[in-house]
C-alpha cells in the first residue's frame, strides 16, 4: 500500500462514526483503500471515478454558524474543499483549499471529524467523492475573498437557518456533520 494511502487508511480507522451510515461509509472506504492505491483524481472531472476529497468547514464557536459556499458546478451550498492531490495529505488539502478558495490562512483540526461517500451532482455529476470533513474555527468577522470562478457566493449560516432551509440545497450529509460537532464549537 502506498504510504500516503496507508496514512489515509489510518485516519479513517481512527474516525468514530456518529451513526450507522457513517459506519457503513467507513467500512466501505477502508475496504476501498485496502484494494487500491488509485485514490487521487488524475483527470478532471472524474478519473478515477472514486477519489479523495477534503472538506473544511469553518465554524464560528461563538454561535455555531458555519461558512458555506454556493458552488457553481454542484448547484449546492457546500463547505469549502477540494480534491486531494497525488500523495498530498488530506489535512494539507484542507489548508490549501481554505487559502485558494477563500484567501483564509487557518489551521483546521488535525484530524477529520466526519467521513462521507457521495455521488456528485450538478455539472460534474456521476462520480464518487470520498470526503474527509475537517473543522476550522473561524470568527464571522474574518475577511474572506471567495473564488468567484468556483462560487456564486459564500455566507455564514446559523444552525437555525440551516434547520429552516430546504435540505436539498445542501450537501446531503451536512445535518449529520452538524450533529457530530462538539458542543464546544456549536455556539454558546
Amino acid at each position: 500500500m502506498r504510504s500516503t494511502v496507508a496514512a489515509v487508511h489510518e485516519l479513517v480507522t481512527r474516525l468514530e462514526p456518529v451513526d450507522n451510515l457513517e459506519g457503513e461509509h467507513r467500512g466501505h472506504v477502508l475496504g476501498w483503500l485496502r484494494r487500491t492505491d488509485d485514490v487521487y483524481r488524475r483527470v478532471k472531472p472524474a478519473e478515477p471515478v472514486k477519489h479523495l476529497v477534503s472538506y473544511v468547514v469553518p465554524v464560528d464557536p461563538a454561535d455555531g454558524s458555519v461558512l458555506l459556499v454556493e458552488h457553481r458546478n454542484a448547484g449546492l451550498w457546500l463547505p469549502p474543499g477540494g480534491h486531494v492531490e497525488v500523495d498530498e495529505e488530506p489535512y494539507d488539502t484542507a489548508v490549501r483549499e481554505l487559502e485558494e478558495e477563500l484567501e483564509v490562512v487557518a489551521k483546521p483540526w488535525a484530524e477529520p471529524l466526519f467521513l462521507t461517500v457521495t455521488e456528485t451532482v450538478g455539472l460534474d455529476s456521476g462520480h464518487i467523492d470520498v470526503s474527509l470533513w475537517y473543522v476550522a474555527e473561524l470568527h464571522r468577522g474574518h475577511e474572506l475573498r471567495p473564488d468567484a470562478g468556483e462560487f456564486h457566493q459564500a455566507r455564514w449560516w446559523t444552525p437555525v437557518e440551516i434547520a429552516a432551509a430546504d435540505p436539498a440545497h445542501f450537501d446531503p450529509h451536512l445535518g449529520r456533520f452538524l450533529s457530530k460537532l462538539p458542543t464546544s464549537v456549536r455556539g454558546r
